[in-house]
């Protein structure tokens, strides 16, 4: 299983919201494309799928590999996860 997780980035990229998680197969682009299509019809312009099993443990990397490395905050809107900061 994979976390799947939908958000927006701010309009001044300083904020990466996250708005939803979805668990998927492995690999599975097609449940992606259904989640990710009406998300992005709907405002979100960011999706990444990361191979953990859980919301909090997807919310983690995405604020290393994404937000951490632009000097932005992570917001998480859809389960309320504070990302550990070093």
């Amino acid at each position: 299983m994979s976390t799947l997780l939908i958000g927006r980035w701010s309009m001044d990229n300083a904020t990466l919201s996250i708005t939803a998680s979805h668990q998927v197969d492995d690999e599975d682009e097609a449940a992606v494309d259904a989640l990710t299509r009406p998300a992005f019809a709907n405002d979100a312009n960011w999706a990444c799928t990361f191979p953990v099993d859980t919301h909090g443990h997807a919310v983690q990397r995405a604020s290393e590999e994404f937000a951490r490395d632009d000097d932005a905050w992570l917001d998480d809107t859809a389960e309320h996860i504070e990302p550990v900061t070093p």
